[in-house]
């Protein structure tokens, strides 16, 4: 069960993107269809991992037959990145001191929720945090990262004006810790295991 603090986190989240795809125009070119950050396995926390196998539920009684395609497509992506995988591949707990792997680890491992004959996400309400937030100008260390695809043309002065903007680190923190004392996990996993947990 997802802690209460979750929807707010979401609804918080979503403002601000929505906020600077605004600002963003047509510099910011997601949509759907457009998978260029469905590819390639990430890290995700517990209090993602809850949302996503609530969405997985949910799907579950909307459209059984969805769920179980989503479920095939996790299994199968576990199957191809077991042997490398940086952490326990039995319980797809991720070993933190070999984050670094990561940088590297299953890029081009579609994610088990991405629909690839629609190009659509399966679970698109339940999507981590990592996935909400893609697109929009970000501050990361050493600046401020674009996906690749979006804000060509536009001055470092333009993309800053479209930077995402987010004060949520201590209630994502509160929440996650929530997330791992009701799963009785700590650390991060990735979505295929989430998603099978």
């Amino acid at each position: 069960m997802l802690p209460a603090g979750d929807a707010q986190l979401v609804q918080i989240v979503d403002s601000a993107v929505a906020d600077a795809a605004r600002r963003s125009g047509s510099w910011l070119l997601c949509a759907p269809g457009c998978t260029q950050c469905c590819i390639g396995v990430f890290p995700v926390s517990q209090l993602d991992a809850a949302r996503l196998r609530e969405g997985l539920a949910a799907l579950d009684a909307a459209d059984p037959q969805r769920a179980d395609a989503v479920r095939g497509r996790a299994r199968q992506s576990i199957a191809r990145i077991a042997a490398d995988f940086p952490g326990d591949a039995t319980t797809g707990a991720l070993d933190e001191a070999r984050a670094e792997i990561m940088e590297d680890f299953a890029n081009d491992e579609p994610c088990p929720a991405l629909d690839p004959a629609t190009g659509r996400c399966d679970l698109y309400a339940a999507r981590p945090m990592t996935c909400r937030i893609f697109g929009p100008p970000l501050r990361v260390e050493g600046g401020v990262g674009v996906c690749e695809l979006c804000y060509h043309g536009a001055t470092p002065e333009q993309i800053a004006a479209c930077e995402l903007r987010l004060d949520t680190d201590d209630l994502e923190s509160s929440v996650t810790a929530e997330a791992e004392h009701s799963a009785g996990r700590t650390g991060n996993t990735i979505v295929a295991f989430a998603l099978l947990g």
